[in-house]
């Protein structure tokens, strides 16, 4: 058993396999437009569903991230900074910025700037750096951020209000922050334990800014039209809880760590591209050629960013702690040491891992 969990570890480590991981997490992001479409249109708030989602995502999380810390709970307070960054940045902030971007310009607009979260990696890392990025990385973003637009939409691009476009670059922050994050040294930290109390101290905060009046929530619990037939109110929550949330931000978090967070935000581009597949597929909404050929785009922007190789590590945003254990004091071993835990959790095998250079930042963006 031990050998298998090394073995699952050793391919989630390589580049390909926190590719092919990266993929799986877009993939699963992508259902969630096609899953949460018939609780909003049933009479669910938007606030509510993503409170539901988060806070029930960390629970369904939660056994799988136990078994990942065995018992080393002072691995997760060394992690605290980590797991409340990612709870209060990366899913509640992200979520309100988002709710108000939408409350005043329209949805496309929204996701468009919202996706523009690799180029925010990319320019802070510049600024940092103080080097110019590598051609490959400008040809990766000018192919990703064109196949965008024509993924979303041409129409996304219009005048709109001011304060709608601010909330929306708010969000872009946010998901930029999700990836820096995610991909920050470990210290030990499972990444399915900061995935799971990440989703916890988010979906807490937000049920909190509910019970408060700050953000509406309402929800019905009546049978309503899934994919064509009647089907009970809890079938797409669970879909979108299980699928949507716990393992899109389960392996999200696993293969930022693995890439960093420069390609990792490359590749969760193809989350609009699965969206607009799932949307064809499940909701019969029209796939266009244009569609098609963003996503080629995207791919291309991918394979380009891909190709440049040097690596940048930028100083964490989080206090260090003197008390963390030996071999994760400094910064290292985040991209072994996630994937070995997420192979222990699934077969529940004592295993270790020594720690490796920091997956951090690529190149001389992000």
């Amino acid at each position: 058993m031990t050998d298998r969990a090394e073995g699952l570890s050793m391919k989630l480590t390589s580049i390909p396999g926190g590719l092919v991981v990266a993929v799986l997490s877009a993939l699963s992001f992508g259902t969630s437009g096609a899953l949460v479409k018939p609780l909003l249109e049933a009479g669910w708030s938007p606030a509510a569903a993503v409170t539901v989602r988060a806070f029930t995502a960390g629970l369904v999380l939660l056994p799988l991230a136990l078994v990942a810390l065995r018992g080393r709970w002072r691995v997760l307070w060394i992690g605290r900074w980590r797991v409340l960054g990612m709870g209060v940045v990366g899913v509640a902030f992200t979520q309100l910025a988002y709710f108000a971007a939408i409350s005043t310009i329209p949805v496309s607009t929204a996701l468009l700037i919202e996706f523009l979260a690799p180029l925010i990696l990319v320019g802070v890392a510049w600024a940092v750096s103080k080097r110019m990025p590598r051609p490959a990385v400008f040809l990766g973003s000018a192919l990703a951020v064109g196949g965008l637009v024509l993924v979303i939409g041409p129409g996304a691009i219009q005048a709109v209000d001011p304060l709608g476009l601010l909330f929306a670059f708010l969000a872009a922050i946010g998901c930029a922050a999700y990836f820096f994050i995610a991909a920050r040294p470990d210290q030990g930290l499972p990444p399915i334990a900061l995935a799971a109390f990440g989703l916890l101290v988010g979906g807490l905060i937000l049920g909190l800014l509910g019970l408060t009046g700050v953000l509406a929530l309402t929800a019905t619990f009546e049978d309503l039209p899934l994919f064509g037939s009647p089907a009970p109110w809890w079938v797409p929550l669970v879909l979108l809880v299980v699928v949507s949330t716990a393992v899109a931000y389960g392996t999200g978090i696993t293969a930022t760590g693995v890439l960093g967070s420069r390609l990792a935000s490359f590749v969760g581009l193809l989350e609009v591209v699965f969206a607009s597949l799932f949307a064809w597929l499940l909701l019969g909404e029209q796939l266009t050629p244009l569609q098609l050929l963003g996503g080629l785009l995207i791919l291309g922007g991918i394979a380009a960013v891909r190709s440049d190789r040097g690596e940048l590590v930028l100083p964490s945003p989080f206090p260090a702690d003197a008390s963390a254990p030996v071999g994760h004091a400094a910064p290292g071993g985040a991209a072994s040491a996630n994937a070995s835990s997420l192979a222990t959790a699934a077969s529940g095998a004592e295993t270790s891992t020594a720690p490796e250079p920091a997956p951090a930042l690529d190149g001389t963006t992000p």
